[in-house]
Parts: structure tokens; C-alpha cells; sequence
């Protein structure tokens, strides 16, 4: 019986839902189409990648790129399928400028019956038109955007690498290229997507915990402002605050916000806390979507597990360094750690704050959440139950029609 209704809960939680129940699809009528894509095969194949040799996040990239171009006066043009290749920007294009562009991350994975399958990717477009509108730039259809994408990783599918620990990255983005100077609604766009075969994020099976710096005269994000969308600019500068935490022995930054000082997220990750909480209830806790934390799909998808275990209470609430403090202070947190696309989970062993070093028993602890979050993150991704295998697009799957539901799922 408890299986059965975990079965039931997760199914709900990762079977898609119509698309108007996950905001709007598109904000206004114009939008590309997958039934018009272009294809130009590359005539100068690339030499894919040794598996045994690694493969280092972003500096693989396959043969074939997806490219739609966008102006105000003709509004979308015909999504295209071309060899990879360098891009050509006027001088002043406004992404360059003023920062005008975005872009997501997502995953493909092989499964063991050698299918190739997208993890939860209607996430990830949500979010793309989320951060789009957020710029002003032009609207898309999220089931055709996800349709062409689905095309590029097949036509790319024997890049996907299927050793213990791989994926294909896929990494749509989305640019302001305005050929003028000047700070406004851009008239010329252009979304492209391309493709990276990557390896794990660490070493070996092993998961390395990190150590993190947390100084509150370092703002991420901050409420009214953009922290909830993937967009470039809220990254550049954090390159200098990573370099400061590094000068002080910690691999990663450990967001701070308000007065109160309230935990919002290590380095470019989600946060988590297992402990048990002020009224001794076992607690996994992160912090709210109020505008200041990016919604993570793999966040998502933790919190979706969690839910459906139903062994412990499941929490996005605030949390500040102070009751972090009097927590660690009496023994009741258990695990910390981070989640993102690139990571999965990642362990937090150590944490810096107003000169000392605070030990987090992550580590001592198993640490058994977050082994069971990235064995079952493992299963989901590449169908090894079928339990698990409601989560993802699969490829080849029909072609997403309009005002369908989107891909198919096994």
C-alpha cells in the first residue's frame, strides 16, 4: 500500500500538466515553429571525446547548434539546425552592452536501455520565458522551443555519453543584439542553443563536501531585482567574490541577505538544511521562492522526493545565521548542502562566518540524505525503475503539437 501511493504522489508531482497550469506559455501570438526547422549537416565532423580520458564541463562542444533570429519588424525567423560555429555580432549589440540576455541549463541522459532522455525540461522553459519577459525580450512558444531542442540532441544523440556519471548539457540561450546604442526594448533577438558531453561533477563516486564564505557585505540578489531569473549579469559578478573566498581557504560563497542575515544560496546552488528544527521535528528546510532565490529544477525535484517519502516534514522558510548558529550549537543540524544542474547535490562540511570556522557534521552523518537524493536523482535520469521514469522526456517522442501536453514520457 505505501508503495503503491508513493507511486501515486510521485506521478503527480513529475507527470507534466497542461501548460497553462505552469504560467504563460508565450505573451504574445508571434513564435517560431518546429514543423518549419531547417537542417544543414555539418560536412566537417568532429572527433568525439575519449570517455576514458574525462570530460571537463564546458569546453566540449558537439557538432550541430540550434539558431532562431528574431526582429520587430518580421518578428520570428525559421528555426534552423546548422554546424556548429562562431557567432557574428555588431559592436553594438545590447547583450554586450547592457546586458540584455539570458540563458538556461539543463541535462540529457542516457539511460541503460540506451534511450536518451530530458530531465523535467518544461522547468527550464518556464523559466527561459520567465527571464525573458523579465528583459523585454520577445515571446516564444515553450512546446516548440522544447520541440527544436529535442531535434538538436537528437541529431547530436551519439555525442550523449553514457558512462557512470555523464550527460549531455544542453544550454539554450537567449541574447539582446541590437545594433545601436542605447537602453531599451531591443529590435533584433537571437536564441540559440548548443550542446556540451560533460562529466561528473566530482571524482570517482565520491562526493567532496565544499567549504563556504559567508560575508554579508557580499549581496547576490536582493528583493524587487532579478535574482530569481538565470540571467548573465547576475553572475559576472560573482567571479570576484568567489576569488575572495578562495584567498580565505573556501571553495564556494555562501549567500547572505538583510539585516538579519538570511541564508539564500552557496555559490550558484539551491541551499539545504537537514536538521531537526526549534520543536524538534526532523526538518528538511530551504529557502522560499520570495523573489530573491532562482528556482532550481533539481531544488524541485528534492523537494518533490522529500514530499512523496513523507518521513520528514518538507519546509521553505527563512532561515538565518542566527538560528543556524544556536542549531549548530546544540547538535540538531545533520546535513547541509547544495543542489543544482551542474552539481546535482553537493555536501557543505565547512562554513566561514565573521572570522570563524563553523564545522557542519555533513560528513559524519553519511552523509545518508544526500546519498539517497543522488541515487535516486541517478535512477530518475536514466530510467532505471520504472517508477522513476515519469520525470523525463524521451527521445524520439512525437512531435509536440500545439496546445498538447509536452513530450512524451515513458
Amino acid at each position: 500500500m505505501a508503495a503503491a501511493a508513493s507511486r501515486q504522489i510521485w506521478a503527480r508531482k513529475c507527470l507534466p500538466v497542461p501548460w497553462l497550469l505552469c504560467g504563460p506559455r508565450r505573451y504574445a501570438s508571434s513564435s517560431f515553429k518546429a514543423a518549419d526547422l531547417q537542417l544543414e549537416m555539418t560536412r566537417e565532423p568532429h572527433k568525439k571525446p575519449d570517455p576514458s580520458e574525462g570530460l571537463l564541463f564546458g569546453k566540449t562542444f558537439t557538432d550541430h547548434m540550434l539558431m532562431v533570429e528574431w526582429n520587430r519588424e518580421k518578428g520570428w525567423g525559421w528555426p534552423r539546425i546548422q554546424p556548429f560555429q562562431n557567432l557574428t555580432l555588431h559592436p553594438a549589440c545590447s547583450a554586450l552592452h547592457y546586458s540584455l540576455q539570458l540563458f538556461e541549463g539543463l541535462k540529457a541522459y542516457k539511460g541503460r536501455d540506451q534511450h536518451v532522455r530530458l530531465f523535467r525540461p518544461w522547468l527550464n522553459m518556464d523559466r527561459m520565458l520567465r527571464s525573458a519577459m523579465r528583459l523585454c525580450l520577445p515571446s516564444f512558444d515553450k512546446v516548440e522551443l522544447l520541440e527544436c531542442i529535442r531535434r538538436l540532441v537528437e541529431v547530436d544523440k551519439d555525442w550523449v555519453p553514457d558512462s557512470a556519471g555523464t550527460s549531455l548539457y544542453v544550454r539554450p540561450v537567449f541574447i539582446g543584439n541590437e545594433p545601436s546604442l542605447g537602453v531599451g526594448n531591443p529590435t533584433h533577438a537571437l536564441l540559440y542553443v548548443i550542446l556540451c558531453p560533460v562529466g561528473s561533477y566530482f571524482s570517482g563516486d565520491a562526493l567532496n563536501p565544499v567549504s563556504l564564505l559567508a560575508d554579508p557585505s557580499f549581496i547576490r540578489a536582493w528583493v524587487g531585482g532579478v535574482g530569481d531569473c538565470k540571467l548573465g549579469g547576475n553572475y559576472g559578478p560573482t567571479v570576484f567574490v568567489q576569488k575572495e573566498a578562495q584567498k580565505k581557504g573556501c571553495e564556494q560563497v555562501l549567500w547572505l541577505y538583510g539585516p538579519d542575515h538570511q541564508l539564500t544560496e552557496a555559490g550558484t546552488m539551491n541551499i539545504f538544511i537537514f536538521w531537526t528544527y526549534e520543536d524538534g521535528v526532523l526538518e528538511l528546510v530551504t529557502p522560499p521562492l520570495d523573489g530573491v532565490i532562482l528556482p532550481g529544477v533539481v531544488r524541485q525535484s528534492l523537494l518533490d522526493l522529500a514530499r512523496t517519502w513523507g518521513e520528514f516534514r518538507v519546509t521553505e522558510r527563512k532561515v538565518t545565521m542566527d538560528k543556524f548558529l544556536r542549531a549548530l550549537e546544540d547538535g540538531r543540524i545533520r546535513e547541509v548542502f547544495g543542489s543544482g544542474t551542474a552539481c546535482q547535490v553537493c555536501p557543505v562540511h565547512r562554513i566561514l562566518y565573521q572570522g570563524k570556522h563553523l564545522h557542519i557534521p555533513t560528513m559524519e552523518n553519511g552523509p545518508e540524505l544526500i546519498l539517497r537524493f543522488s541515487k535516486e536523482l541517478k535512477e530518475i535520469q536514466t530510467c532505471r525503475r520504472h517508477l522513476h521514469c515519469v520525470g523525463e522526456a524521451k527521445i524520439p517522442f512525437n512531435q509536440c503539437q500545439r496546445n498538447r501536453e509536452p513530450p512524451e514520457v515513458q
